[in-house]
């Protein structure tokens, strides 16, 4: 029974896990290179118009190369990977839809990393914590006082011997090797805390949508759920992932202990054997509390958030609403279910009342097939011959649709030249507005760009004739006053 409940166990963890789904996918190398490279490096979360245009830059590059077949544009990859599980989404402070991966997402490429470039076998400094942890919580477990304080006491006098040589002019240093060898494994711990931070937070929603559908469903618990709402618990921090997230984060935001540990970061990247440290390495090592930090924010963020979620749930209309939605359904689900345990005839009336469709019931003989002869061209096609564009009619449609900005350039570097600092006003004095309303604001647009405001609050009124119509008087208007003093460019 064990090797028949170990299989299931394995063929429903094929099914249903993300990381080994995305190993099975037939684009996977794409999908971890591009999912990685964007997402699983320091920034672990893009806006939705970032992630599609760095995917996009991605996917070029891939093409170019010949070896892949990606006829897909980025957005239609990044939902294809949203819908599979890859990529978790959710709405940001502005509104703007926010991409980071999965915890599955996160496993499937740091298998693949790690094949890719495996760590040695087992190294000294990895067979030295397990030994350390296991006299630890051997010590820490133990029921015998006695036994423990001696412990303890023999741990001292190996402390104690260790001081006595270094005044001795003794030196324990461990040697560089050694040294980069537990620094690489301290990185190789710190690669799963994203993955761990990306499971929490599955854990914290499934929990939130499990205490939903107890306040909708089970009638049983939900006093209980309603009572504890009503009463300030706040059931998500409660929760046993809440609470490991929580004594995490207090260490996080423990000033003592990170001011201890940076201090400690600081000094190990000036000791001589980080030289034999890689540049990602030193990085990785610099940046190791800050990614947690930040990390640990943002699970903060999300729990803070599903909790006050819940709050409005329950004390909103919404709850009840789904409350009675719930009940018709089941209401639905056991009159369908009794009408066929009943063996019911199609002609038999029955109390349910269903709304028509709105599709319309036709005869299949009043049905006629389409005939393509019918809308055949009744007369032959002529090929009319097109003439020969004038430039004068399409430069005169370009000026229609446009500012002509290299004849405004042309105007104002005129004008300053002969007749030196000029405002907008006296440059339509000397160089009349071609285009009517179009040259006023053109000139505008250089004057901000290149042009110098005089105070606050001055204006000055210009005035222009339409560009078309010249019986039309001309027009004036209310500018801000701006100063052009040197040359312009285009």
């Amino acid at each position: 029974m064990a090797v028949v409940r170990a299989a299931l166990g394995v063929r429903r963890l094929i099914e249903e896990s993300a990381a080994l789904s995305l190993l099975r996918q037939q684009n996977a190398p794409v999908t971890i290179a591009v999912l990685g490279e964007h997402l699983a490096g320091e920034q672990r979360e893009l806006p939705a118009a970032e992630l599609f245009e760095s995917v996009e830059a991605s996917l070029t590059e891939l093409r170019d190369t010949g070896e892949f077949d990606l006829p897909q544009a980025a957005a239609h990859y990044v939902r294809s990977w949203l819908t599979a599980g890859f990529l978790n989404r959710r709405t940001g402070t502005a509104r703007e839809e926010l991409y980071s991966l999965t915890d599955g997402a996160l496993a499937a490429i740091r298998f693949a990393e790690e094949l890719t470039a495996p760590r040695t076998t087992i190294t000294e400094s990895r067979l030295t914590t397990i030994v350390e942890r296991v006299h630890r919580l051997t010590v820490d477990t133990d029921p015998d006082t006695t036994r423990r304080i001696a412990s303890l006491e023999a741990e001292k006098e190996r402390i104690d011997e260790q001081i006595r040589h270094l005044e001795a002019g003794g030196d324990q240093t461990l040697p560089a090797a050694t040294a980069a060898e537990r620094a690489a494994d301290v990185l190789s711990l710190a690669t799963e805390l994203p993955e761990d931070f990306a499971r929490m937070r599955t854990d914290l929603e499934e929990i939130n949508r499990t205490l939903r559908t107890q306040l909708i469903e089970d009638l049983e618990s939900r006093g209980t759920v309603l009572d504890d709402i009503f009463a300030g618990v706040d059931l998500l921090a409660q929760s046993e992932a809440g609470r490991s997230f929580s004594a995490f984060y207090a260490l996080v935001l423990d000033a003592e202990r990170t001011a201890a540990f940076e201090d400690d970061i600081d000094q190990l990247l000036t000791r001589p054997f980080a030289a034999q440290l890689t540049a990602e390495q030193r990085h990785s090592l610099r940046r190791l509390l800050p990614a947690m930090q930040e990390a640990s924010g943002e699970i903060h963020q999300v729990m803070t958030s599903l909790s006050r979620s819940l709050r409005r749930f329950v004390q909103s209309e919404e709850l009840a609403e789904d409350r009675r939605v719930n009940e018709l359904i089941r209401a639905a689900v056991t009159e369908a279910g009794t009408l066929f345990a009943e063996g019911v005839q199609p002609f038999r009336q029955m109390s349910a009342l269903l709304g028509l469709t709105s599709v319309p019931v036709t005869n299949l003989s009043a049905m006629t097939l389409h005939s393509p002869a019918d809308s055949a061209a009744a007369e032959p096609v002529e090929t009319v011959e097109t003439a020969a564009a004038d430039g004068a009619d399409l430069l005169h449609h370009v000026r229609e649709a446009e500012i002509d900005r290299a004849e405004l350039v042309s105007n104002v570097n005129t004008v300053l030249a002969e007749h030196g600092p000029s405002t907008i006003g006296e440059i339509l004095t000397h160089q009349p507005a071609t285009q009517g309303a179009a040259s006023v604001v053109g000139l505008l647009v250089l004057a901000e760009e290149q042009g110098s405001p005089t105070t606050s609050g001055r204006t000055e009124i210009v005035s222009w004739a339409p560009a078309e119509d010249s019986a039309v008087p001309q027009r004036t208007a209310t500018i801000p006053l701006f100063l052009f003093e040197r040359t312009v460019h285009d």
